[in-house]
């Protein structure tokens, strides 16, 4: 039997979070107004609204939830973050 390494399971284990916390529910209909930049936990996460590094945005990481400007974000709920913007909890969107 093969083991997870940490960062598989981290994965894993964020993706199931999503799936258990989100319901089917879409997570831009959940969220009301942008993320400010002095918001703590956007401090927290190193949030920006323009990505500076490349090939990770909002847009491809799998807490994204939306397809314009705008959308929801599993770490920031009921906020809305902007697609180009980037966060400590970036994660690729399979």
């Amino acid at each position: 039997m093969s083991q997870l390494d940490r960062r598989s399971f981290l994965k894993l284990s964020s993706a199931t979070l999503i799936g258990i916390s989100v319901g089917g529910v879409s997570l831009h209909a959940l969220a009301q107004e942008a993320i400010k930049l002095d918001d703590p936990l956007a401090v927290a996460m190193k949030y920006v609204a323009k990505s500076t590094t490349e090939g990770q945005t909002c847009g491809n990481c799998m807490h994204y939830a939306g397809d314009k400007d705008t959308g929801g974000c599993a770490i920031f709920q009921g906020k809305l973050v902007a697609k180009a913007g980037w966060c400590a909890g970036w994660i690729k969107k399979p």
